[in-house]
């Protein structure tokens, strides 16, 4: 061991990992947790409803609202994929999946009260969805070059899915009705080919911004055969793949999990389904009993995880895309059900980025809103890309503008107006108490290293800094 340097540092990194929830911190926080049991087993029972302001009152304080590295990201063609720690890497160009992201935060800055981003900006990130399109093969390409060369006739299934959902929020969101039209329109334009793919991910996008255009134009009956379609495409794959022990829709975990459940929710809320919404709890409950440490913490599915069946999650890398869909599966799901896990789950997923994490480090700059490509076995990636910014400023915004919400009116929604409005009432889960089963400290990985790419998502340098 004393002359063999690789072994003897991957040894060291191991341990420090798995070392992290046995620190004097994480162990005065296990001695709260008893006592405070114990204090509510002495409390007399009394029948309150459950108040998501309660449940979060204890958890980091939410930060400002910061955009100046979003901002240093961003030029005159649109937003840079990548950063050499905080300073933009012209390296690597651009990608629509970016843009889209920008755009969609754009929106949720529109929708949410918050300051919003400049005409000029938003436009900017329009017009690069609107270069993207490429009539003859009737997808959007993805990458571009600095120098603003297409190097794709087309892009993934993913990127064209989310570049929907993008154009359907901008078409219902977006401050000029100019846009709100364009936008409506490329949609519509670009939405037939969802019909011919194959990628879940690409259905789960297509769905979340087709709940969008749907709430606008109700009577584009194909918009609504499609969603109904690629809804039940998605009911078919958890049919198929459930077991007892595994509750998916695929025989493995990748990226941009809990979208999958939250196109179900939203799908099953708004078409009042119940069986999509049911399905879509079942397998949202399951990835966050998967997600959960038993500390307590959130833990996203890492990057090694990647390709491997029916496994439990490794632990690393863990990037902030992971974090960033579960809160808006989670605040999904509140609606459905009014349970206070999932209130609950968000801010868990929320706080990793603040330092509720296998590390206890922050992810984040407060100052400038920057944000870590990932979490490595040892520390973080000191990179700041543009997916990890709009993840955490996404996120942000989402929690943000649920305290507000929640804080105005103090009633957790009443699941039983949600569930007359499906007509029937939603399927009771069978686990009792919360969703969140923590599961322990899985075996620590080996040594960092750049993941390699996965199907579906563009190779990305995110993993390794």
């Amino acid at each position: 061991m004393l002359t063999n340097d690789i072994r003897r540092h991957a040894m060291r990194k191991r341990a420090y990992a798995a070392s992290r929830s046995m620190t004097w911190a994480e162990s005065a926080k296990r001695y709260l947790a008893v006592l405070e049991a114990a204090g509510e087993r002495a409390r007399p029972k009394l029948s309150l409803p459950v108040d998501p302001i309660v449940t979060w009152s204890k958890a980091p304080a939410i930060p400002e609202l910061r955009i100046g590295h979003f901002l240093s990201l961003c030029d005159s063609t649109g937003m840079l994929q990548h950063a050499v720690h905080c300073v933009p890497d012209r390296a690597h160009g651009y990608c629509v999946d970016d843009n889209a992201r920008a755009l969609l935060f754009s929106c949720a800055l529109s929708s949410s009260g918050e300051a919003q981003l400049s005409e000029t900006m938003t436009t900017r990130f329009e017009a690069f969805v609107q270069h993207a399109w490429n009539p003859d093969t009737r997808r959007f390409r993805n990458f571009m070059s600095y120098d603003r060369r297409w190097l794709e006739e087309q892009g993934s299934e993913d990127s064209h899915g989310r570049t929907l959902w993008a154009l359907a929020e901008c078409a219902r969101n977006d401050a000029d009705p100019s846009r709100r039209r364009w936008a409506a329109a490329l949609f519509k334009t670009a939405l037939p080919v969802v019909e011919e793919f194959s990628s879940p991910r690409a259905w789960a996008f297509s769905l979340l911004g087709l709940d969008a255009y749907c709430s606008l134009v109700a009577g584009d009956l194909f918009a609504n055969r499609l969603r109904r379609l690629l809804a039940d495409r998605l009911m078919s794959l958890l049919s198929a793949t459930e077991t007892k022990d595994w509750v998916w829709f695929e025989d493995l975990l990748a990226y941009d999990n809990a979208r999958l459940p939250q196109a179900l929710i939203q799908t099953g809320l708004t078409t009042h389904t119940p069986t999509y919404v049911e399905a879509g709890l079942r397998s949202l409950g399951w990835l966050m009993s998967l997600q959960t440490t038993s500390s307590g913490c959130f833990r996203p599915v890492g990057t090694k995880s990647f390709g491997r069946l029916r496994r439990k999650p490794e632990a690393f890398d863990q990037q902030p895309i992971e974090a960033s869909a579960t809160i808006s599966a989670c605040l999904a799901a509140w609606p459905a059900d009014g349970g206070a896990e999932w209130p609950a789950g968000a801010m868990r997923a929320f706080a990793w980025f603040l330092g509720e994490n296998d590390l206890q480090t922050s992810l984040i700059d407060p100052d400038t809103g920057g944000c870590s490509d990932g979490l490595h076995p040892d520390r973080p990636n000191e990179n700041k890309g543009a997916e990890s910014v709009l993840s955490y400023l996404l996120g942000l915004v989402e929690i943000r503008q649920f305290k507000r919400t929640t804080t105005i009116d103090r009633t957790r929604p009443a699941s039983k107006l949600v569930r007359g409005a499906l007509d029937r009432p939603i399927a009771t889960r069978t686990t009792q108490g919360s969703h969140f089963v923590p599961i322990p400290i899985l075996k620590p990985p080996d040594l960092a290293s750049a993941p390699g790419p996965d199907q579906g998502r563009r190779q990305t340098l995110q993993a390794g800094d």
